[in-house]
């Protein structure tokens, strides 16, 4: 486990994905086992009454939780949690975004809890949800 400076309630970080691409959603259903059409087959999207082909809503979590991994360290993670808002579809950006809410010590180093976000570039918050790392500090 790596030990760094702990951070400080308030602090911020944010990074953007996309625009994802049908190919994005393909290669996650691939991954994840996910082949509803609905994410895959644009005629079935439409008969289901939606303006075409969406994301997988994991997909979404699993960006937010590449970020706040990639933020604070895969090492570090104790919990995660999301909250479905908003489809996500083919050509959005998404801006994921965390902010910590609190900092407490614990044994060998902090408990951080963070607040994310993940809101689409055009309009609309996809996903919400926070996390908790424990990190090892100096």
């Amino acid at each position: 486990m790596n030990t760094i400076v702990a951070p400080t309630v308030g602090d911020t970080a944010q990074r953007t994905f996309g625009p994802l691409t049908l190919t994005d959603i393909v290669r996650y259903a691939g991954a994840s086992g996910d082949f509803n059409p609905l994410h895959h087959d644009e005629e079935a999207a439409k008969a289901a009454g939606f303006a075409g082909i969406f994301s997988i809503g994991m997909f979404t979590a699993a960006l937010v939780g590449t970020f706040a991994t990639d933020w604070l360290g895969a090492e570090s993670i104790r919990r995660i949690t999301t909250r479905f808002k908003e489809q996500v579809w083919p050509g959005d950006t998404l801006t994921v975004s965390g902010t910590v809410t609190a900092v407490r010590p614990a044994d060998g180093g902090s408990t951080v809890e963070v607040e994310l976000a993940c809101t689409r570039d055009r309009g609309g918050a996809a996903v919400a949800g926070s996390a908790e790392f424990f990190i090892r500090t100096v």
